[in-house]
């Protein structure tokens, strides 16, 4: 690896101008004047910011390449408009497998509700048509999908949780090799935003894929490649332990956590609480039996796989809380959207991460207020948890948001992503703890740390709610290599 000398930038959050040394992939000065190494490559930041190289810890690498080649229905605002819009794409002749396949509805405040009669055959020339939700936790199919996927005699073709998954696993998809390269194409674009890293939560054997990609090509991010449940049994066969780096892949694969679902999400009222909801008098979908879930876990954790759990409702919440209790082990509780009050002291226990997603918090501030009535002072509660002693890592949940660091930053500094004011404003968080949190934890660039760095052109701390969400980024280092960089740099 060669050396590099980052000049007269300023080091970290409102940090002063100086140099920033790398050699062999890692920092080793950071100062004003550093010495330059023979034959190093200088590049002069002219007063612009390097940071710790930032981190999405919540991604679904496939689902993210595919969502976007598929009928966008983030405009719709009924299930009569999202119908009309997948009639109007079954016209297409090219879609895959002959499936209309559309995602990204939000159908909690929608007056009518999707129902498979609004997706009759004829309407949609008999192709089988699938729409997926925002929160990838339903499925609205017609009667030809529902006989093609095995659910024929459903009662109107909503599919939720467990059978929306399985659905989704099932659904024409392209070769291994265009998904690899879609895949490459969205990690550039995620380097272009400063990420230098990914935990992905695929539904896949993720350690066989990524090992794959890497060897195709230099990787532009490091991956954290997780198990899903069903591959657990697989993965303690194959000896994979949770922070274990994978061989061929330059050191930027490590083996990651199980994924385990503790209950559903709030836009498809599956999230499992302790109130019921408004509309349907039910709590939720509790999607494992906590002695099942301890089980589970407990078989991770001994064969050293460190367990992540899904958990969005305050009961569901709770359960997990329960179960790292009785286990003593590390591991993750993913989302952590709504908690009882009190709980949040609970994950400030050693080894355990919340896994947030804060762009779900304005994008779903109108649901909840219906939802979760009463309650929302406990919704997305990043400054309760931070100021409990809690680990944060933020993420996107990517298709869920889009795989973009600074869209989490903003959501968690301002609780808002339109015209509105924050919503409520009690639970931000400052830029330098959401800059930390995007970073594993790394608060500032010092020597001895892995050459792992982005190069952004603005002051984060002082830049308003669009200007921080915006943030230009004018070069990523990994690993002491660029993996993006501006032509302003160069």
């Amino acid at each position: 690896m060669s050396s590099m000398v980052l000049r007269n930038g300023r080091i970290g959050v409102g940090g002063a101008r100086g140099d920033v040394v790398i050699d062999g992939g890692i920092v080793t000065a950071v100062g004003p004047g550093a010495d330059v190494p023979a034959g190093a490559e200088v590049v002069d930041l002219q007063g612009a910011t390097v940071l710790p190289g930032l981190w999405d810890s919540h991604v679904h690498s496939a689902q993210w390449a595919l969502t976007s080649r598929r009928l966008n229905l983030a405009d719709a605002r009924s299930a009569a408009g999202a119908a009309d819009a997948a009639v109007r794409a079954a016209a297409r002749a090219d879609w895959p497998g002959g499936v209309v396949a559309g995602y990204g509805f939000r159908d909690a405040l929608w007056g009518d509700a999707p129902h498979k009669d609004l997706l009759t055959a004829g309407k949609t020339a008999g192709k089988p048509v699938v729409l997926v939700s925002a929160d990838l936790h339903s499925a609205w199919l017609n009667d030809a999908a529902l006989t093609r996927f095995g659910h024929g005699d459903h009662p109107d073709g909503v599919l939720r949780e467990h059978d929306c998954f399985e659905v989704l696993k099932s659904l024409p998809a392209p070769s291994p090799r265009q998904l690899d390269e879609w895949i490459a194409s969205d990690m550039r674009a995620a380097a272009a935003r400063g990420v230098v890293g990914i935990l992905d939560f695929e539904f896949a054997d993720n350690v066989s894929d990524w090992a794959r990609r890497a060897s195709a090509g230099p990787l532009a991010v490091r991956v954290r490649c997780s198990v899903p449940r069903d591959r657990l049994d697989e993965a303690i066969d194959r000896g994979l332990r949770t922070g274990d780096a994978l061989p061929g892949a330059g050191g930027l694969l490590e083996a990651g956590p199980v994924k385990l679902f503790a209950d559903g999400s709030l836009n498809t009222r599956t999230a499992y609480c302790a109130d019921p909801y408004p509309v349907s008098g039910t709590r939720g979908i509790l999607e494992i039996p906590p002695d099942e879930l301890e089980q589970v876990m407990r078989r991770a954790a001994g064969n050293g796989i460190h367990p992540a759990v899904h958990a969005i409702g305050d009961q569901a919440n709770a359960l997990v809380l329960d179960a790292f209790e009785a286990i003593g082990c590390p591991g993750r509780i993913e989302h952590a959207q709504l908690l009882r009050a009190g709980d949040e002291k609970r994950f400030a226990r050693p080894g355990l991460v919340a896994g947030v997603q804060p762009a779900h918090c304005p994008d779903d501030r109108d649901a909840a207020e219906v939802h979760w009535p009463g309650r929302t002072g406990r919704a997305y509660p990043y400054r309760t948890l931070l100021e409990a002693g809690a680990v944060l890592e933020l993420g996107s949940d990517a298709p869920v948001a889009p795989l973009d660091p600074w869209d989490a930053i903003a959501s968690a500094v301002f609780r808002t992503d339109d015209d509105r004011e924050g919503w409520h404003p009690e639970q931000a968080i400052g830029v330098a703890d959401a800059l930390a949190a995007s970073s594993r934890g790394r608060r500032d660039v010092a020597a001895g740390d892995p050459a792992d760095l982005v190069v952004v052109g603005g002051d984060p701390e002082s830049a308003a709610p669009a200007e921080l969400r915006s943030m230009p980024v004018l070069g990523t280092l990994l690993d002491g290599r660029w993996t993006f960089s501006d032509p302003v740099l160069m």
